[in-house]
């Protein structure tokens, strides 16, 4: 972040910033991976529950509500919490809640009621935001504020490792079952394969909680560095007066927040079906969510090749010029069919690669004390992802879900808008 001079006392060594950044950023890098996996793991738990309880597109998007709706709610408190409790024990109770989440999905698929999924789900975005709130700031504070930018898109291509790898773990544990009971559907043995169904998502989230629960106590143990807001000097004293609010360019790039997520979520949670489309590829599901990995793995290369680009180009262009592609390769979707329409909105997941952390990195620039604040109004602009797909669910129930790509076309020209004019700070 340019403007911010932050000062970071190290529990382990008190060293040069060089020799003691390393090994916080490769534990937080962990984080970034299994919240990426688990995100997108919704757009695999979307398809099965609308078989499991034979849901219409709006009712499906509100496992989308209550995921990214956890953020809206959360997100304040949790910047308070992680500014009162410090970063490191604000990751550890959010990891914690994240496990409780997960956990949850055993009673949920045990009674096989819609409504505990979606309370299970909401417990464990909640847990999400805590991480993410405290973890996006800590990578921007940890090394030079110039290359702010860079570090937060390398580590969140470590996420978007984590959303391609999601897809084919849920293919294979989830969506298989499914797959072997649509291929025989005697109506007598329905009811009893919808709760085969609802059973398969059992092992998954267990093995999620496990993961969570070992790495809070990973975390519990670590020395990581501390920062404190006292600490945190900046350069123009200006700067840092009023709240967070008052700073235009982080108002905006909550907005940008909020699109961006909003067309990010929409795309990735139709997918599956919009492949299944006949008109598209008539793939079944359990094919279909392979093909999600290649979406999500467009955004893992782009970031990492992101990650050493941006540190010689300019962060807000090259915001626009992706954002700009997103949205003509959303245009080729809605208006052709087949091979075409696939792989232009599987194309869109490269472009979307730098977006998310450079509106973040570009909305916190010269806000000083008033990061952490900030930090937590941007993660509550990732509502987005909450409503932006109920609208295109209830454009898909009416119009169709190939023409509720017009959508998130709209999002992306937001974001070409922030890239040029809306990033830059008010003099």
């Amino acid at each position: 972040m340019a403007g911010i001079q932050t000062a970071v006392r190290n529990n382990a060594h008190i060293d040069a910033p060089g020799n003691s950044y390393t090994g916080p950023l490769v534990a937080l890098t962990s984080l970034f991976f299994l919240w990426g996996f688990i995100t997108c793991l919704n757009d695999i738990l979307i398809p099965h529950l609308k078989n499991v309880f034979q849901l219409n597109y709006t009712q499906t998007m509100l496992i989308q509500l209550c995921f990214f709706g956890a953020y809206f709610i959360v997100s304040l408190p949790a910047g308070a919490l992680v500014k009162r409790i410090s970063y490191k024990w604000g990751i550890v109770t959010g990891l914690l809640i994240s496990a409780l989440g997960c956990a949850l999905f055993i009673p949920a698929a045990s009674y096989r009621v819609y409504a505990l999924f979606l309370g299970a789900l909401f417990v464990l975005a909640s847990g999400v935001t805590i991480l993410q709130v405290a973890a996006n700031p800590y990578v921007t504070v940890l090394g030079k504020p110039e290359t702010a930018s860079s570090r937060l898109t390398l580590t969140q291509a470590f996420n978007s490792l984590g959303t391609t790898v999601a897809p084919i773990f849920g293919a294979f544990l989830i969506l298989s079952s499914a797959t072997a009971a649509i291929s025989n559907p005697t109506p007598e043995q329905l009811d009893a394969l919808h709760i085969a169904e609802a059973s398969a998502v059992k092992f998954p989230y267990l093995l999620l909680a496990g993961a969570f629960l070992v790495l809070a106590a990973i975390f519990a143990a670590l020395k990581l560095p501390v920062v404190d807001d006292e600490e945190e000097e900046v350069a123009h004293t200006g700067e840092a007066a009023g709240s967070a609010w008052s700073y235009r360019h982080l108002v905006l790039g909550a907005v940008g927040i909020f699109v961006y997520v909003g067309a990010e979520v929409s795309i990735g949670s139709f997918l599956v079906n919009f492949m299944a489309d006949p008109a598209i590829a008539g793939m079944p599901e359990q094919t279909a969510a392979h093909y999600v990995s290649y979406f999500w793995g467009g955004a893992m290369v782009g970031r990492f090749i992101g990650s050493v680009v941006m540190r010689y180009v300019d962060a807000g262009k090259t915001l626009t010029a992706n954002a700009t592609v997103a949205a003509i390769l959303l245009l080729i979707t809605v208006l052709t069919t087949g091979h075409v329409a696939m792989w232009s909105v599987l194309a869109i997941g490269f472009f979307n690669s730098i977006m998310f952390p450079t509106i973040f990195s570009l909305a916190l620039k010269g806000l000083g004390r008033h990061t952490s604040q900030g930090s937590g109004i941007l993660c509550l602009a990732i509502v987005g992802g909450a409503l932006l797909p109920l609208v295109q669910g209830g454009l898909a129930d009416t119009i169709g879900i190939h023409m509720a790509f017009l959508m998130p076309i709209i999002c992306y020209l937001y974001i070409a808008y922030y890239g040029v004019l809306g990033s830059k700070p008010k003099a």
